[in-house]
Protein backbone atom coordinates (compact mmCIF):
# COMPACT_ATOMS: atom_id res chain seq x y z
CA UNK A 1 0.00 0.00 0.00
CA UNK A 2 1.38 3.40 -1.01
CA UNK A 3 0.00 6.61 1.21
CA UNK A 4 0.66 10.10 0.04
CA UNK A 5 0.30 12.50 3.30
CA UNK A 6 0.00 16.18 2.43
CA UNK A 7 1.39 18.30 5.15
CA UNK A 8 1.38 22.58 5.33
CA UNK A 9 4.47 24.40 7.15
CA UNK A 10 1.96 27.10 8.93
CA UNK A 11 2.63 29.76 10.85
CA UNK A 12 3.66 29.54 14.96
CA UNK A 13 -0.05 31.77 15.58
CA UNK A 14 1.22 32.03 19.48
CA UNK A 15 4.16 34.20 17.76
CA UNK A 16 1.83 36.64 15.47
CA UNK A 17 1.72 37.11 12.02
CA UNK A 18 3.20 39.28 9.67
CA UNK A 19 2.20 40.36 6.16
CA UNK A 20 3.40 41.33 2.78
CA UNK A 21 2.24 44.86 1.26
CA UNK A 22 0.24 42.45 -1.24
CA UNK A 23 -1.84 41.22 1.94
CA UNK A 24 -0.16 37.73 1.33
CA UNK A 25 1.57 35.99 4.36
CA UNK A 26 5.14 36.72 5.28
CA UNK A 27 6.12 33.29 5.49
CA UNK A 28 9.51 33.65 5.77
CA UNK A 29 9.67 36.32 8.61
CA UNK A 30 7.41 34.18 10.99
CA UNK A 31 8.45 30.64 13.29
CA UNK A 32 6.98 27.93 11.21
CA UNK A 33 5.44 24.44 12.37
CA UNK A 34 3.47 21.64 11.05
CA UNK A 35 -0.63 21.83 10.57
CA UNK A 36 -1.95 20.50 13.37
CA UNK A 37 -4.54 18.18 10.85
CA UNK A 38 -2.06 17.35 8.91
CA UNK A 39 0.09 15.74 11.89
CA UNK A 40 -2.72 13.73 12.64
CA UNK A 41 -3.26 12.56 9.08
CA UNK A 42 0.25 11.84 8.78
CA UNK A 43 -0.04 9.69 12.21
CA UNK A 44 -2.73 7.91 10.65
CA UNK A 45 -0.43 7.22 7.35
CA UNK A 46 2.22 5.74 9.96
CA UNK A 47 -0.88 3.64 11.68
CA UNK A 48 -1.25 2.08 8.22
CA UNK A 49 2.69 1.76 7.70
CA UNK A 50 2.82 0.08 11.38
CA UNK A 51 0.39 -2.14 10.29
CA UNK A 52 0.34 -3.04 6.34
CA UNK A 53 3.70 -2.12 5.95
CA UNK A 54 2.31 0.60 4.10
CA UNK A 55 4.79 3.22 2.09
CA UNK A 56 4.38 6.89 3.28
CA UNK A 57 5.59 9.87 1.06
CA UNK A 58 4.95 13.60 2.63
CA UNK A 59 4.58 16.63 0.32
CA UNK A 60 4.01 20.01 1.21
CA UNK A 61 4.37 23.16 -1.11
CA UNK A 62 6.65 26.14 0.33
CA UNK A 63 9.44 28.04 0.64
CA UNK A 64 12.95 26.60 0.86
CA UNK A 65 12.55 26.49 4.78
CA UNK A 66 9.46 24.18 4.37
CA UNK A 67 12.05 21.37 4.00
CA UNK A 68 12.07 21.31 7.95
CA UNK A 69 8.76 20.45 8.28
CA UNK A 70 9.25 17.25 6.17
CA UNK A 71 12.21 16.12 8.35
CA UNK A 72 10.29 16.26 11.00
CA UNK A 73 7.75 13.97 9.03
CA UNK A 74 10.16 11.51 8.40
CA UNK A 75 11.86 11.95 11.67
CA UNK A 76 8.47 10.37 12.92
CA UNK A 77 8.53 7.53 10.32
CA UNK A 78 7.96 8.49 7.00
CA UNK A 79 9.69 7.22 4.28
CA UNK A 80 10.16 9.55 1.31
CA UNK A 81 9.47 13.66 1.08
CA UNK A 82 8.71 15.82 -1.67
CA UNK A 83 8.69 19.54 -1.42
CA UNK A 84 7.31 21.48 -3.98
CA UNK A 85 8.97 24.70 -4.27
CA UNK A 86 9.22 27.78 -7.21
CA UNK A 87 9.29 31.28 -6.90
CA UNK A 88 6.30 31.03 -9.84
CA UNK A 89 4.08 29.47 -7.45
CA UNK A 90 4.11 31.99 -4.46
CA UNK A 91 0.94 34.18 -3.05
CA UNK A 92 -1.33 30.96 -4.32
CA UNK A 93 -5.00 31.05 -2.77
CA UNK A 94 -6.48 27.30 -2.61
CA UNK A 95 -7.03 26.68 -6.40
CA UNK A 96 -3.79 27.59 -7.72
CA UNK A 97 -2.17 25.38 -4.37
CA UNK A 98 -4.78 22.11 -5.00
CA UNK A 99 -3.62 22.68 -9.01
CA UNK A 100 -0.09 22.63 -8.28
CA UNK A 101 0.01 19.76 -5.86
CA UNK A 102 -2.28 17.66 -8.09
CA UNK A 103 0.03 18.07 -10.68
CA UNK A 104 2.91 17.11 -8.24
CA UNK A 105 0.76 14.53 -7.55
CA UNK A 106 0.34 13.11 -10.67
CA UNK A 107 3.97 11.83 -10.39
CA UNK A 108 3.56 9.98 -7.44
CA UNK A 109 1.58 6.00 -7.28
CA UNK A 110 -0.71 5.75 -4.69
CA UNK A 111 -3.46 3.57 -2.73
CA UNK A 112 -4.61 6.48 -0.08
CA UNK A 113 -3.88 10.52 0.14
CA UNK A 114 -4.71 12.10 3.08
CA UNK A 115 -4.60 15.79 4.07
CA UNK A 116 -5.75 18.11 6.84
CA UNK A 117 -9.19 18.83 7.18
CA UNK A 118 -7.77 22.95 6.99
CA UNK A 119 -4.85 24.95 7.53
CA UNK A 120 -4.65 27.19 11.16
CA UNK A 121 -3.49 30.03 8.36
CA UNK A 122 -6.62 29.76 6.20
CA UNK A 123 -9.34 28.38 7.56
CA UNK A 124 -11.11 27.12 4.37
CA UNK A 125 -10.86 23.45 4.34
CA UNK A 126 -10.91 23.40 0.45
CA UNK A 127 -7.70 22.59 -0.60
CA UNK A 128 -8.30 18.44 0.44
CA UNK A 129 -11.42 17.77 -1.40
CA UNK A 130 -10.09 20.66 -4.23
CA UNK A 131 -7.35 17.77 -4.99
CA UNK A 132 -9.63 15.06 -5.44
CA UNK A 133 -11.40 16.85 -7.84
CA UNK A 134 -8.32 17.36 -10.11
CA UNK A 135 -7.28 14.18 -9.71
CA UNK A 136 -10.73 12.43 -10.04
CA UNK A 137 -10.94 10.15 -7.05
CA UNK A 138 -13.74 9.95 -4.21
CA UNK A 139 -12.81 12.20 -1.00
CA UNK A 140 -14.05 11.36 2.80
CA UNK A 141 -13.88 14.69 4.63
CA UNK A 142 -13.96 15.58 8.19
CA UNK A 143 -12.56 11.71 9.25
CA UNK A 144 -12.46 11.17 12.95
CA UNK A 145 -11.77 7.61 12.75
CA UNK A 146 -9.84 5.45 9.35
CA UNK A 147 -10.38 1.78 9.39
CA UNK A 148 -8.38 0.27 5.81
CA UNK A 149 -9.45 -3.23 4.41
CA UNK A 150 -5.91 -3.61 2.45
CA UNK A 151 -7.38 -7.14 0.68
CA UNK A 152 -10.67 -5.39 -0.74
CA UNK A 153 -8.85 -1.95 -1.19
CA UNK A 154 -11.44 -0.01 0.45
CA UNK A 155 -11.40 2.69 3.08
CA UNK A 156 -14.48 3.34 5.45
CA UNK A 157 -13.97 6.19 7.66
CA UNK A 158 -16.37 7.33 10.54
CA UNK A 159 -17.13 11.35 9.56
CA UNK A 160 -17.92 14.08 11.74
CA UNK A 161 -21.07 15.82 10.99
CA UNK A 162 -22.49 18.60 13.62
CA UNK A 163 -23.91 16.22 16.51
CA UNK A 164 -23.81 12.98 14.81
CA UNK A 165 -21.30 10.99 12.70
CA UNK A 166 -21.40 9.18 9.26
CA UNK A 167 -19.75 6.00 8.47
CA UNK A 168 -18.74 6.15 4.37
CA UNK A 169 -16.97 3.61 2.57
CA UNK A 170 -14.78 4.37 -0.12
CA UNK A 171 -12.77 1.82 -3.03
CA UNK A 172 -9.42 3.17 -3.30
CA UNK A 173 -7.47 5.12 -4.59
CA UNK A 174 -9.22 8.23 -2.51
CA UNK A 175 -8.52 11.00 -0.52
CA UNK A 176 -9.14 11.47 3.28
CA UNK A 177 -9.23 15.29 5.23
CA UNK A 178 -8.29 14.03 8.54
CA UNK A 179 -9.49 16.36 12.19
CA UNK A 180 -7.04 17.01 14.55
CA UNK A 181 -9.16 14.77 16.84
CA UNK A 182 -8.16 11.69 14.54
CA UNK A 183 -5.45 10.79 17.10
CA UNK A 184 -2.73 11.77 18.87
CA UNK A 185 0.64 11.54 16.91
CA UNK A 186 3.34 10.63 17.90
CA UNK A 187 6.96 12.16 18.59
CA UNK A 188 10.12 12.40 16.84
CA UNK A 189 12.55 9.73 18.21
CA UNK A 190 16.11 10.46 18.45
CA UNK A 191 17.12 7.78 16.05
CA UNK A 192 14.60 8.96 13.59
CA UNK A 193 15.62 12.42 13.98
CA UNK A 194 19.55 11.38 12.51
CA UNK A 195 17.79 9.03 10.24
CA UNK A 196 15.72 11.77 8.52
CA UNK A 197 19.00 13.93 7.82
CA UNK A 198 20.45 11.25 6.17
CA UNK A 199 17.70 10.87 3.77
CA UNK A 200 17.00 13.10 0.91
CA UNK A 201 14.29 14.92 0.19
CA UNK A 202 13.51 15.63 -3.63
CA UNK A 203 12.52 19.08 -4.86
CA UNK A 204 10.24 19.70 -7.16
CA UNK A 205 9.30 23.26 -9.47
CA UNK A 206 7.26 24.45 -11.44
CA UNK A 207 8.59 22.17 -15.13
CA UNK A 208 7.69 18.89 -12.70
CA UNK A 209 4.05 19.72 -12.63
CA UNK A 210 1.81 17.31 -14.76
CA UNK A 211 -1.06 18.70 -16.57
CA UNK A 212 -1.24 21.73 -14.68
CA UNK A 213 -1.79 25.22 -17.11
CA UNK A 214 -0.12 28.82 -16.17
CA UNK A 215 -3.07 30.41 -15.63
CA UNK A 216 -4.25 28.35 -12.36
CA UNK A 217 -0.80 28.58 -10.56
CA UNK A 218 0.72 31.04 -8.52
CA UNK A 219 -0.69 34.56 -7.40
CA UNK A 220 -1.98 35.45 -11.41
CA UNK A 221 -3.53 32.36 -10.85
CA UNK A 222 -5.48 32.58 -7.91
CA UNK A 223 -9.01 34.16 -8.51
CA UNK A 224 -9.77 34.79 -4.97
CA UNK A 225 -8.01 38.12 -4.09
CA UNK A 226 -7.60 39.02 -0.35
CA UNK A 227 -9.43 42.65 0.44
CA UNK A 228 -7.40 43.00 3.97
CA UNK A 229 -5.67 41.19 6.24
CA UNK A 230 -4.61 41.89 9.69
CA UNK A 231 -3.36 40.03 13.29
CA UNK A 232 -5.72 38.81 15.38
CA UNK A 233 -7.22 41.46 17.33
CA UNK A 234 -6.26 41.62 21.22
CA UNK A 235 -9.13 42.18 23.80
CA UNK A 236 -9.35 44.21 26.66
CA UNK A 237 -8.80 43.10 30.26
CA UNK A 238 -12.64 43.21 30.53
CA UNK A 239 -14.46 44.13 33.82
CA UNK A 240 -13.58 41.88 36.74
CA UNK A 241 -16.70 41.70 39.43
CA UNK A 242 -16.29 40.17 43.08
CA UNK A 243 -19.72 39.57 44.43
CA UNK A 244 -20.25 39.20 48.26
CA UNK A 245 -22.19 36.07 47.82
CA UNK A 246 -23.34 33.27 45.58
CA UNK A 247 -26.92 34.78 45.25
CA UNK A 248 -25.51 38.74 44.18
CA UNK A 249 -22.77 36.88 41.53
CA UNK A 250 -26.41 35.57 40.34
CA UNK A 251 -28.36 38.55 40.17
CA UNK A 252 -25.12 40.27 38.47
CA UNK A 253 -24.90 37.85 35.67
CA UNK A 254 -28.36 38.14 34.85
CA UNK A 255 -28.06 42.01 34.96
CA UNK A 256 -25.45 41.94 32.23
CA UNK A 257 -27.34 39.12 30.01
CA UNK A 258 -30.69 40.96 30.39
CA UNK A 259 -28.66 44.30 29.63
CA UNK A 260 -27.19 42.62 26.28
CA UNK A 261 -30.61 41.22 25.54
CA UNK A 262 -29.49 37.63 25.51
CA UNK A 263 -33.06 36.74 27.66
Amino acid sequence: MKVVVCIKQVPDTKGGVKFKPDGTLDRGAMLAIMNPDDKAGLEAALRLKDQYGAEVTVVTMGLPKADAVLREAMAMGADKAVLITDRVLGGADTWATSSTIAGALRNLEYDLIITGRQAIDGDTAQVGPQISEHLHIPVISYAEEIKVDEKAKTVEVKRQFEDRYHIVKAKMPCLITALSELNDPRYMTPGGIFDAFDKDVTVWGRNDLKDVDDSNIGLKGSPTQIAKASDKVKKGAGEKVVPESDEAAADYILGKLQEKKVV
